[in-house]
């Protein structure tokens, strides 16, 4: 089981949370971006870039915060947290 816990933030409240569970076969990159877009999909939100910052983060702690940086139109959140909370 792959298990992805998507959360928006602002001014350190919690406004939105969910939880994406993947039982497939593929590899844990593509269960990652899968877990992204049906995250960003339920929050209604265009998908954001992923950058180096983004990237080193997630590698180290298997979590990242996506900010304004991130996406392409304006948020009305601080950050979008992505954390991975189960690997098979």
């Amino acid at each position: 089981m792959f298990r992805v816990w998507g959360k928006i933030i602002k001014d350190n409240h919690l406004l939105k949370d969910i939880t994406t569970c993947d039982d497939s076969a593929d590899t844990r990159t593509h269960k990652v971006f899968r877990a992204l877009d049906d995250i960003c999909r339920a929050f209604d939100l265009g998908k954001p870039i992923w950058l180096d910052s983004n990237i080193r983060e997630f590698q180290r702690h298997t979590r990242t915060r996506f900010r304004q940086d991130s996406f392409v139109e304006q948020i009305d959140f601080d950050f979008l947290e992505f954390h991975v909370i189960e690997e098979d």
